[in-house]
């Protein structure tokens, strides 16, 4: 199930990879020019001859100069087309975050309504991840409990205050479970509905989640009906 991705995975693509990566490399270089390829390639979390690459593409392309200096040494400086750019990648990013954040307070709140509509009490989230902290958050106000969240992958036991367990079993009691996975929402979904009935398992739209069984499984069934029917 999920992870905690972070604050970039947050946007759900708000930049593509490209993108991010020369954002990154704009503002190392604006907070300081003095700055080595290998110290870049530590604070973007990626490949020395990725980060050189992206290097030469941004001074290619008139963002940053390069300047010699003593002891064979090199001091990077953003250009004004340089800021320009860091600008702009800035504001989509901060709009497309802010588009997330708007589209999965809507869809949580809708869900916690379904709950407190339904006299479900005892709620739980599958995905310890930002969407979770969404929903945590919006959940103060409505008249629900969330029990905990379920994810077998997440470092820790607790989150955002809640206790994360890696069992369906370790959750207690609950009256509903709301998937909040960013990373495999689909796999995740589909390993709660063998054990829980999908009328109490909800799905907020962002995450694209087919509430289909898997052909498989349909086939299986079908097959089953059919030798039943036989049979009587």
């Amino acid at each position: 199930m999920g992870n905690n991705t972070g604050d970039t995975a947050s946007t759900q693509g708000a930049l593509d990879g490209e993108a991010e990566i020369t954002l990154g490399l704009l503002n190392v270089v604006h907070e300081n020019s003095d700055i080595t390829q290998r110290s870049a390639s530590h604070e973007l979390g990626i490949a020395l001859g990725l980060t050189n690459a992206y290097l030469k593409r941004c001074i290619k392309k008139g963002w940053i100069k390069v300047h010699q200096v003593p002891a064979n040494r090199y001091a990077y400086y953003l250009t004004p087309k340089g800021f320009t750019e860091k600008t702009r990648l800035t504001a989509e990013y901060l709009s497309s975050s802010f588009g997330f954040f708007r589209k999965a307070r809507n869809q949580c709140s809708e869900m916690l309504e379904t709950c407190a509509a339904a006299g479900w009490r005892h709620v739980a989230l599958a995905g310890a991840d930002d969407l979770c902290e969404v929903m945590i958050l919006c959940a103060a106000d409505f008249p629900v409990e969330l029990v905990g969240i379920l994810d077998e992958q997440f470092d820790g036991d607790t989150f955002s205050g809640l206790p994360v367990v890696g069992k369906l079993t370790a959750l207690g009691n609950f009256d509903s479970v709301i998937v909040t996975d960013l990373s495999e929402p689909q796999a995740t979904y589909n390993a709660l509905a063998r054990d829980i009935s999908p009328a109490h398992l909800l799905t907020p739209p962002l995450l694209k989640i087919s509430r289909e069984k898997p052909s498989t499984e349909r086939h299986e069934e079908e097959e089953q009906s059919m030798k039943r029917q036989g049979a009587s």
